[in-house]
């Protein structure tokens, strides 16, 4: 995530984070540190994983004070290994302290999500399958979480609802049905936008094969079922399969010859990665 990225997109996030935090002041770190003073803290892991959200991390404390210092021994994307020291924060102690939880936060969040889905990504090796997050994020940091299923190997489905064409079961039943669905979503949607919608039944297959649309997405079938459903398609759309998927049971999809698998547990279920900043010691300026 570069530096224009994070100052468009990211800063009035970071610092929402950070009023959060610090409502009017730290209290606790003006009681022991009332003056400025330089100091260094080392980041560290305690869980091997693969990292992600390094410059989030940096900009929380250049945020509170430009002066700040953040250098790494590692970029995302990087495993990294319990023990492993990954870099330094140098800069006022005051500010070390105050941005330590919010900074930490944003990393340990996004360093799980990375971690988890490589361990998916890793059990789709070998295949054709893009691995898809989707919109179950945690409100106010779809940005980071979805940066950091990339970091892990996997890759973005739509960002929010004015990115693409996704007939779910409401919009169907809102429609009346999934090829009334489908029309409307050709008359009114741009010509350059693919126009996906979710399907729930072979019948429901069919009807939007027929109906022309770009992306099936096959939803909570058994595995009898979906091949069934892909003998209907017969290469005549992208299809994608969805419901429930993690870690544990997508190996049973990686045989189907699908085009796409998508997981909320991607970003909904991903426990963080353990981080640390310890050692902090006070520095000459």
């Amino acid at each position: 995530m570069n530096s224009i990225s994070l100052k468009l997109n990211a800063d009035d996030l970071i610092l929402s984070a950070l009023k959060e935090d610090i409502s009017s002041e730290d209290v606790s770190t003006n009681a022991v540190m009332p003056h400025p003073r330089q100091g260094e803290v080392w980041l560290l892991a305690k869980q091997d994983g693969i990292i992600a959200g390094l410059d989030v991390f940096a900009r929380v404390f250049t945020l509170l004070d430009a002066g700040t210092v953040c250098a790494f021994s590692v970029k995302d994307g990087d495993a990294v290994a319990a023990g492993q020291q990954l870099g330094t924060v140098r800069g006022d102690i005051r500010v070390l302290l105050s941005g330590e939880r919010t900074a930490l936060n944003y990393l340990q969040r996004m360093s799980g999500i990375a971690t988890y889905t490589h361990q998916v990504a890793a059990l789709l090796a070998g295949t054709k399958i893009r691995l898809l997050d989707t919109r179950k994020t945690t409100p106010n940091n779809r940005i980071f979480e979805k940066y950091a299923v990339r970091v892990g190997g996997g890759s973005n489905h739509r960002y929010n609802l004015s990115d693409g064409v996704l007939l779910k079961d409401n919009h169907i039943g809102a429609a009346g049905g999934v090829a009334a669905a489908i029309r409307m979503a050709k008359d009114y949607a741009p010509f350059v936008r693919k126009i996906e919608v979710e399907v729930e039944s072979l019948a429901q297959v069919q009807e939007a094969v027929d109906a022309g649309a770009d992306i099936i997405m096959l939803d909570n079938m058994d595995t009898a079922t979906m091949e069934q459903a892909l003998a209907i398609i017969g290469g005549r759309a992208e299809v994608e399969v969805s419901g429930n998927v993690t870690k544990e049971n997508i190996a049973r999809l990686a045989g189907l010859g699908v085009d796409y698998i998508s997981s909320g547990a991607l970003t909904h279920s991903a426990p963080i990665l353990d981080l640390s900043l310890k050692n902090l010691h006070p520095v000459e300026a």
